[in-house]
């Protein structure tokens, strides 16, 4: 078998030192433990990357043919579990091009010519996020499935609007969780837009200056499918910005920064409805957990770690700023601090969206504690000073007019819909019988039918416009 000068206790430009790596400063600078999970894209790209240097003549046919067995070899092995990562060959593609150098000889040295690890590593990201991109936008379509369809199935359910986190007016249920779909439909868009600045191809930019190699940067980009709408190649423009860019990150990561946000906002309503004290929803007990002591206890754990892991990804974020504000052009090795964060992201906002796929469907409403908080609040008082406008009061006088009848009606205790016509009329003469109409909940909920309110009729229109979306 050939030997391979990368397999040395030695480090890949070992023949400028005149000493070896300190085990300290190995383990301080090697990313393999973290970067491993690149090696997908790593051969990917290293496939498109031979196949270009065939093609123009760079490397022979028989290099090419060697490559591309190796690289199928090392892929077989990882796939399988049995390839050995080496702490000293530091990140994911010195150890693939050490095995590939392994298998196939001098062949699997000619691999490197005309790149760097420098755009190599920018290129395995972008690809790798892609593809990541593509897996989350599927799973926030299927998220947005069961909001409407948990939305579509209650959209006659009164549910008391807050604002201040007190009782405003009535809504619908279904309206409330569409509010939600709206958000994610946002994080989708957001995300779309950053898949399509990320599928831009750095490799070809070499260190930082480009290359004397005649490379075909365009044929890559194309093989990696690395195109624009219109299926032209998309290749960084400027070497210097290829190699050190990492907006996309940034951009990705604030994207899911966001999405994270709007989890945690519905993650506070699910543990608020769940509570005793709201009592307007159940979770199923998969989505939740007992305490140690005091067994009447059922924990909305699934809400509360979603809204605590948006400040995890919200410091990712602030890292991935924080890392690159002082770098000078072109690459430096603080860089190698941007996959943990952005990989953590992923992974975060994959499995929340994952696990509240599964338990937004799960959601059990309750209608009569629902209806019953509505109540509470005097939830038509609006409703009321609308009906005084339309008998030609000034809405400023309506309001004040209201005011003093709720004060009533909170000191007898009861709702508005339950005083007398009298003493409605007593506040104003233009009061008449049909405002028992209006003080109703469902007559409330019913009147905002216009397009983007609360009335069920505009619900279910919301619905089938998403689901012809979707």
């Amino acid at each position: 078998m050939p030997t391979n000068p990368l397999d040395k206790k030695s480090q890949a430009w070992s023949a400028l030192f005149s000493e070896p790596m300190s085990e300290l400063v190995k383990r301080y600078t090697a990313s393999v433990s973290f970067d491993q999970r690149l090696w997908k894209a790593d051969i990917t790209a290293s496939l498109a990357h031979a196949e270009m240097l065939g093609t123009q003549g760079i490397v022979s046919a028989a290099d090419l043919a060697s490559i591309q067995r190796g690289l199928a070899l090392v892929r077989e092995e990882i796939e399988a579990g049995r390839f050995e990562w080496k702490l000293e060959l530091e990140d994911v593609h010195l150890n693939i091009e050490a095995r590939l150098t392994q298998l196939v000889g001098d062949a699997g040295k000619r691999l490197h010519t005309g790149r760097s690890r420098n755009d190599q590593v920018a290129t395995d990201v972008r690809l790798w996020l892609r593809d990541e991109i593509g897996t989350l936008l599927a799973l926030l379509v299927q998220l947005q499935r069961a909001l409407v369809e948990v939305a579509a199935a209650n959209a006659e359910v009164i549910l008391p609007g807050f604002t201040h986190l007190q009782v405003a007016q009535p809504v619908s249920f279904g309206h409330h969780l569409l509010a939600y779909v709206e958000m994610f439909s946002r994080d989708a868009e957001r995300l779309a837009e950053v898949q399509r600045r990320t599928n831009c191809l750095p490799l070809g930019a070499a260190a930082l200056a480009g290359t004397s190699y005649p490379l075909d940067r365009e044929r890559v980009a194309r093989t990696l499918g690395m195109v624009d709408a219109e299926g032209r190649a998309c290749v960084c423009q400027n070497s210097l910005d290829a190699v050190s860019d990492r907006d996309f990150a940034i951009e990705f990561t604030a994207a899911a920064a966001l999405c994270m946000v709007h989890f945690s906002r519905l993650s506070e309503e699910l543990v608020l409805w769940m509570s005793q004290s709201f009592g307007f929803i159940d979770l199923p007990d998969r989505f939740c957990t007992g305490s140690s002591i005091m067994p009447q206890k059922k924990n909305p754990d699934v809400p509360e770690l979603a809204r605590g892991k948006t400040g995890r990804v919200v410091g990712h974020l602030m890292a991935l700023i924080t890392l690159m504000k002082g770098q000078p052009l072109a690459y430096n090795k603080d860089n190698q601090e941007d996959k943990e964060p952005l990989f953590d992201t992923v992974d975060t906002l994959a499995d929340t969206l994952r696990i509240f796929v599964e338990l937004v469907a799960g959601i059990v409403v309750k209608p009569e504690a629902m209806q019953r908080a509505a109540l509470r609040g005097y939830a038509t008082a609006t409703d009321l000073a609308d009906y005084l406008v339309k008998k030609g009061l000034p809405f400023r006088d309506a309001h004040e007019v209201v005011a003093h009848a709720v004060k009533f009606a909170i000191g007898q205790g009861v709702d508005l819909s339950a005083l007398p016509l009298e003493a409605l009329q007593s506040f104003d003469a233009r009061i008449e019988a049909d405002v028992y109409d209006v003080l109703a909940l469902r007559g409330s909920l019913d009147a905002r039918n216009v397009l983007g309110g609360t009335a069920p009729a505009q619900v279910r229109a919301q619905v089938a416009r998403h689901r012809a979306r979707l």
